[in-house]
């Protein structure tokens, strides 16, 4: 890989656009966009002062700082229209969204929260609408760039979790919370996010949904004192309700949907995952973490003080152990809060032949199972695990290589995992490598975002960044 130099940012926020030919980034109030290429600065916004009506409403006491901007002025959210044609820029404390378009450098809108505040704002899927959570859960406001206008939903349940829109963008999903029950409201987000269904949902608590790809069918369940999921149609209808026997006693702590929606991976705190069938929604098959590794795994461990050995120049591949191997298991509390256990994350690849899981009773592990084609027996195996020396902070898969993996883990470096590595013999294997950042100064990688043509990486540190690319065989300069 390909290291660009290292820049200042701040709140993690650094992305590519969409088409991957520039990158934004943030420094406190600054908006600024660099192209990928070259990484040259092509573009600059400051986010302005509130109007007086906004700050006044503001309670909190601003924290100067010596570039003389105070914290609660910073950029908290950014992020890209899905045409990269127009990028928005929200500081949440001061109840305001920027929105600046990239060809245009004087073109602005504004966007300022009254007295309910704002959490959150993001991009609706069509890069024309901007999504506010107010604060204390009390609506969502949807604004639109084209006509100005807003639309209202009144409580939705969580800001951060709760809501999806279907894949093709037609209907946005809410879960909601009303008289002190739970609901579910369906918008039609081609017709001004009128509303078209609102139904109960069979949940005293509900902690979060998800959408199928199919957009056919929404999975909710409850919080962590009852392992209870339900699959509910769009129209409100209950499909089926799964809850393992005997109950372990926790919530579900995580779902995920295959790409096609076939299964459906549910994971509690009980360091199973229960893959349920897309027609009886009972479980097909349970996966459980074992400080054992079965036979026909493999473990790829990463060497130690290869940091130091290296000077965090160049890669190093794994250890690859095979045979009989074991991992530590970190014990875990059950009358704590927040217990480490359970699986943290749940992943599928692109085409939903491989999940990626992290379990929080053994963080420095990453977990990935194999899952037959169609035509074969269904019996998912554990095909390898990735075991670091620290604990690992984020793993995502390449958005467009079916088998290629980043993660990273607080150190000066990345890991990748690929099973396209062609061997001695012709043939498609398994490599795992470590990259070292060379970086002149510390550089600690806490976050990575893969861009959307798989091609290059966002390297995010506390306070700076750098980028990744992959060198490839034969290519010419653009």
């Amino acid at each position: 890989m390909d290291f660009t130099e290292i820049y200042k940012q701040s709140g993690n926020l650094a992305s590519f656009s969409p088409g991957a030919h520039f990158i934004l980034n943030v420094v406190e109030n600054t908006l600024i966009v660099r192209r990928t290429d070259t990484l040259q600065i092509t573009r600059t916004w400051t986010v302005s002062a509130p109007s007086s009506t906004a700050t006044i409403l503001s309670n909190s006491k601003p924290t100067p700082l010596s570039s003389g901007v105070s914290q609660e002025a910073w950029i908290s959210h950014a992020g890209w229209s899905c045409d990269s044609e127009y990028l928005l820029a929200a500081s949440a404390k001061k109840g305001i969204v920027e929105v600046f378009k990239l060809r245009d450098e004087n073109w602005n809108a504004r966007i300022e929260a009254g007295v309910e505040g704002l959490l959150k704002a993001e991009w609706a899927p069509d890069g024309r609408h901007i999504l506010c959570f107010s604060q204390w859960g009390l609506r969502v406001t949807i604004w639109s760039l084209v006509t100005g206008n807003a639309t209202y939903i009144q409580f939705p349940i969580h800001p951060d979790k709760g809501y999806a829109f279907r894949s093709d963008s037609r209907y946005f999903v809410l879960a909601e919370r009303h008289r002190s029950k739970d609901a579910i409201g369906v918008y039609d987000a081609t017709d001004g996010y009128k509303l078209v269904r609102h139904f109960p949902v069979p949940t005293s608590n509900l902690s979060s949904l998800a959408l199928s790809p199919t957009g056919n069918h929404i999975a909710v369940w409850e919080g962590i004192l009852e392992y209870k999921l339900q699959i509910l149609s769009l129209a409100g209808d209950v499909q089926g309700t799964f809850s393992p026997k005997p109950n372990p006693g926790f919530g579900v702590r995580n779902a995920a949907w295959h790409p096609a929606g076939m299964f459906l991976a549910v994971a509690g705190w009980d360091d199973k995952i229960h893959i349920l069938d897309g027609l009886t929604w009972s479980a097909a098959a349970t996966l459980e973490l074992s400080s054992k590794i079965p036979a026909g795994a493999t473990l790829w461990r990463e060497p130690s003080n290869w940091l130091e050995t290296t000077q965090g120049r160049g890669f190093l591949s794994y250890e690859r152990l095979q045979g009989p191997q074991t991992i530590s298991l970190q014990r875990t509390d059950p009358t704590k809060p927040n217990p480490k256990s359970g699986a943290v994350q749940l992943e599928w690849n692109k085409t939903g032949t491989l999940l990626l899981v992290r379990f929080g009773n053994c963080p420095t592990v990453v977990h990935l199972y194999d899952f037959p084609a169609s035509s074969d027996p269904f019996v998912p195996r554990l095909r390898c695990l990735l075991q670091h020396a620290k604990p690992v902070l984020q793993a995502q898969w390449n958005p467009v290589r079916i088998g290629s993996l980043a993660l990273c883990s607080g150190s000066s470096s990345i890991y990748t995992w690929s099973d396209e590595w062609i061997g001695e013999n012709g043939v498609e294997e398994d490599m795992a490598e470590c990259i070292g950042v060379p970086a002149n100064t510390k550089f600690e990688t806490r976050s990575i975002k893969w861009a959307p043509d798989g091609k290059g990486l966002v390297l995010l540190d506390k306070e700076v960044f750098c980028c990744a690319f992959e060198v490839e065989e034969d290519s010419t300069e653009s």
